[in-house]
């Protein structure tokens, strides 16, 4: 499977990744901020999704079926259960853990305030003075741009035959810790609710643009428990993060980074 090149791409080629094949630039491409918002607008009509990420991002493909088995609901429920066995007895512990000389100790973390499943955050109805999803993560690449985000230049330009960004990723066969069926399904589903899109991989870093975040507390809270069940290691433990102040701090927030070792 392939697809027509837009014009003005820096140079490149195609790479086969399992029955896809995509393309990838040579190099970073030094006008990317003019071609990225191109290619962003262009996607549905030609497409195929523009992501940069590193070369070595590309692994084996996985089948968007594997994407579509996933019941969402069911499998965040369970993985809810088994979490909060495992972490309450640290919730309900307020002693602050053995920390070496001179380090401020972590915080308590008191953990969600759910016990059990309480279901998806509801979707974020689009507002006329909400930027577009594509717009949104056309102002995530620039703030990479500005503020020199680290691994960018050793990124590619890479576009991928697929319909959603989320889709891409299992296109490509990410190649990370993360558990890719459910952390597709979870885009997915972000896309729909609150307008995010995959912008960048930057080894196991992940990158998302998010056009309509949530505003209440009470949404923030729904939100903050599906990024901890995505299993990445920078959301709450690392760096130790209490779950009220990580969730707090998504109200609003128009860009979401994940890490996985």
């Amino acid at each position: 499977m392939s697809f027509v090149l837009p014009d003005g791409l820096p140079p490149g080629r195609f790479l086969s990744s399992g029955p896809t094949r995509v393309w990838v630039s040579d190099e970073f491409p030094q006008d990317v901020d003019q071609l990225w918002p191109r290619l962003l607008s262009e996607q549905k009509a030609r497409g195929s999704v523009p992501l940069l990420c590193w070369p070595d991002a590309l692994g084996r493909p996985l089948g968007l079926d594997h994407v579509d088995a996933v019941c969402l609901e069911e499998v965040l429920a369970t993985d809810f259960a088994e979490y909060r066995r495992r972490r309450l007895p640290f919730w309900m512990d307020p002693t602050p853990a053995p920390a070496p000389e001179g380090v401020e100790p972590w915080p308590h973390d008191p953990g969600p305030p759910f016990v059990q499943w309480p279901g998806l955050a509801p979707q974020m109805p689009a507002a006329s003075a909400d930027p577009k999803p594509e717009d949104a993560a056309a102002s995530l690449l620039s703030w990479f741009l500005e503020t020199g985000q680290f691994g960018l230049d050793g990124c590619r330009l890479v576009l991928v035959p697929a319909h959603r960004s989320s889709d891409a990723l299992a296109s490509i066969g990410w190649s990370a810790e993360a558990p890719l069926p459910l952390l597709c399904a979870l885009l997915r589903s972000w896309e729909d609710r609150f307008g995010a899109r995959v912008v960048a991989v930057f080894g196991s870093e992940l990158h998302v643009s998010v056009a309509r975040p949530p505003v209440e507390a009470e949404h923030a809270n729904l939100l903050a428990l599906e990024h901890v069940l995505s299993t990445a290691n920078n959301i709450v433990d690392d760096p130790p993060t209490p779950f009220p102040e990580y969730a707090m701090d998504l109200m609003g927030r128009t860009s979401w980074s994940f890490w996985w070792d």
